[in-house]
Formats: structure tokens, sequence, C-alpha cells
């Protein structure tokens, strides 16, 4: 299944790091954030990756060219150009990188990726989010229901968007970013059908606003419980956190490699 990450925004609660990096290649472990979420995918056989890039794209785009050598020992003839590869990196993602504009909004971000997607069920996040998230259950709790969208909720510190959950897992109503007590919230890690796309509508608008709005009124939005590890890179001390766990050796988001 396709997996579409979100990586173009400005990230500007993290300005003091995103100012020379997107916030998707800020590094947790010496690995931008973004390596670490698509590791997550990988992990689940999900390997075919389309990034909505943006803000610094070149950066992005930079990293994933020279990413063998980046993560391989290897000699160079200086004198021919020559490069003798000791030790390569054993990966076998497909990863395609798409302009989607430096001030697109999410909404618009999405749409510019339909021709990556064509008529294919496909896995939605952003650029700044890991959890240790069973992918397996996400995607067969989506196909059990038949709607147009799953959305996973998660419960951590208050700032996201608000899920008001029927018992059924149906999401009755979405706002973004109210002040909330502790309930559940947009955690990303969506999957999506491809009539999403008839519910973005307009050049320029956020997916958390309209669409998700439309897809609750309308009962094609359900929510995927998850109750573990989730954090979002939203501020520095997000950031912060995410290394110290790195190098406490316990990132919970490193999921056990599986057989798939």
């Amino acid at each position: 299944m396709k997996v579409i990450i979100l990586a173009g925004g400005f990230g500007t609660r993290l300005s003091e790091l995103t100012g020379l990096v997107p916030k998707p290649m800020i590094e947790i472990g010496r690995k931008p954030i973004l390596w670490h979420i698509m590791q997550i995918y990988s992990t689940f056989g999900h390997r075919d990756f389309h990034l909505a890039c943006g803000y610094k794209q070149e950066l992005i785009k930079d990293y994933f060219l020279n990413y063998r050598l980046l993560n391989s020992d290897f000699s160079i003839n200086l004198g021919t150009g020559s490069i003798n590869t000791l030790q390569q990196v054993d990966i076998d993602w497909r990863v395609t990188m798409v302009d989607t504009g430096e001030e697109s909004l999410t909404g618009e971000r999405l749409r510019r990726m339909k021709s990556q997607i064509k008529n294919e069920t496909f896995m939605l996040t952003y650029g700044d989010g890991l959890a240790n998230i069973d992918i397996d259950a996400l995607v067969s709790f989506h196909r059990s229901h038949g709607k147009v969208a799953t959305v996973t909720a998660v419960r951590p510190p208050t700032r996201f968007g608000e899920l008001e959950i029927r018992s059924e897992a149906r999401v009755a109503s979405f706002q973004e970013k109210p002040r909330l007590d502790g309930g559940w919230i947009n955690g990303g890690f969506f999957v999506l059908e491809p009539t999403i796309f008839d519910y973005i509508s307009g050049e320029n608008i956020m997916f958390e606003r309209e669409p998700l709005s439309s897809l609750a009124e309308e009962g094609e939005l359900m929510a995927y419980f998850h109750n573990g590890f989730w954090q979002c890179m939203d501020t520095k001390r997000d950031h912060d956190q995410l290394e110290r766990l790195w190098h406490g050796g316990a990132a919970p988001w490193l999921i056990p490699e599986r057989k798939v």
C-alpha cells in the first residue's frame, strides 16, 4: 500500500531548528524524523513512499539521492572519481518526492498527490509524528468498516484536533485544535480511500478542517484507537524528549522487525 507523508510545512514552532532544515529532516539519533516514520511503515511491509514536499525540499531530495553513500562505507579515487562501496545499507524503499508548493496547506498538498494514488486505498501521515502503532491492525480495521477514511485516535497532551467519537468508533465531529481535557485527538496515521479527493474542494484548504469535518458529518470517518506510544515533534521540548528516549535506549516507536 502506498504511503503519503506530508513533508512540506515550515515548522514555525521549531524555528530554532527549521531555519536550516525542513522539519521532517530534524534528526533524532542522527537520523531524520522522516526516516523514523518511514521505518515504522517499512517494518509492516509498506515501502512505497510518496513525500509531499515544500519548504527546503531540496534537502529532502538530496538526502535520498545520496542515501546509499551517506549510509555506507566506501573508498573514492580522487584522481578518477570512481567509488568502491565497501558495505552497503540494506534497504528496499521506493521513495517518490513531489513538489506540492512551499505555501500549500495540508489539503492542497494531498490534492496534488492524487496522480500518485490513482484508484487505490492508501495511507497518509504527517512528517513529525512517531508511534508504536500496529499498522497491520490499522489497515484491517479500515477494511472492516467500509468507510472512506480512518484516523488514528490517540491521547497525548492537549493541543490537537479533537475527535467526538461514538461507541461504535464512528467519528461524530472533528474540530481542529480546540482546548481539551485529555480527550482523543487526531494522531495522523490515516488510511484513506481514493474518494477522499472528492472532499478536497478549492485550491488551498486545510485537510483537518472542511474535508475531515464533512467526512465526520456524513458518517464516513472512523477512528482506530491507539493506546500506545505517540509523540508529535511540534516544539523544541518535544524534540528534546524524543532525543532523550533515543539516547536512553528506550525509543518505543522502534518496532522489532517482522517477517512480511
